[in-house]
């Protein structure tokens, strides 16, 4: 795997640049919200009706991947299912579960990807519609850099329901941007890896675009663009890779922002969580 995605080691001298990556059936086998169902069934948040219908919405999901009417309706049947949550109770469950349900279902390919992108001197971003409670440990799990990831609405410690940043579609390409006017990223120079082609708009904002596991949708549009088509087909516990692919060791992720500019197609903010201790400034529309 080593030889199969290698890319040259940074040149200190020249802007920095950064690997963005989808999560759900591009770094691991499926949906990562979707994963914790039984869990969250199990801890009391859903009935068993909702834990069934999760479970066929992960069969879905898996057998032919989302459209963007899909994800609108799987949107919002999962912002009216956590009206009323208790986010402590929710992190506490992903807390406790995340290494029986996510670490079994991480791709090697992908791994070995991002170790590749670190030793070439990339930061390695997680950009996923999945909600920030449960991607930014997932982050911390494969050692990625930073995290975007949606985010609900919270008053008195519960979701209210409604979405204050919605990481879908042009709203990724606006987060990367974001991104890449803070960090000082050269997207000419950056990657990007999905599956699915809401995610176009991320894709068309870097200059080394990657279809992984594509749709059909997104490999017609991969081979028009020629851009590489990846198939990552092996998940496997992270422990149980060879050593010489194993995480290198980093600090806990922490929370920072990045302001939205006005295109975002979701008002609020960008959130992101940041393996940096440096303080991060707001970035202009």
């Amino acid at each position: 795997m080593a030889g199969a995605y290698a890319h040259p080691v940074e040149n200190p001298s020249l802007p920095r640049t950064a690997a963005f990556f989808d999560l759900d059936k591009t770094v691991i086998a499926k949906s990562s919200t979707l994963t914790f169902g039984k869990s969250f069934y199990q801890g009391g948040l859903i009935n068993r009706r909702a834990a069934l219908r999760t479970a066929y919405t992960q069969f879905v999901f898996l057998a032919g991947g989302a459209d963007h009417d899909q994800m609108e309706r799987m949107r919002a049947y999962l912002s009216s299912l956590c009206r009323g949550w208790n986010v402590q109770q929710v992190r506490e469950i992903v807390a406790e579960t995340i290494h029986d349900l996510i670490d079994p279902i991480i791709y090697d390919e992908a791994a070995s990807l991002i170790e590749e992108h670190h030793l070439a001197g990339r930061d390695v971003v997680i950009v996923s519609t999945s909600g920030a409670e449960v991607v930014e440990p997932i982050g911390e799990l494969i050692g990625a850099d930073r995290v975007v990831a949606t985010r609900m609405v919270v008053e008195d410690g519960r979701f209210t329901g409604e979405v204050e940043y919605y990481a879908y579609g042009p709203t990724k390409a606006e987060a990367v941007r974001e991104l890449a006017a803070s960090e000082g990223y050269d997207l000419s120079r950056c990657y990007a890896y999905s599956d699915s082609v809401t995610d176009i708009p991320m894709l068309e904002a870097v200059g080394h675009p990657h279809a992984v596991n594509p749709d059909r949708a997104l490999r017609r549009e991969a081979l028009a663009r020629g851009w590489p088509v990846l198939a990552f087909q092996r998940p496997v516990r992270l422990k149980q890779r060879l050593p010489a692919f194993s995480m290198p060791g980093r600090p806990p992720v922490a929370a920072a922002a990045v302001a939205v500019g006005a295109a975002a197609a979701t008002p609020g903010l960008v959130w992101y969580a940041s393996r940096r201790r440096t303080r991060l400034g707001a970035v202009g529309a």
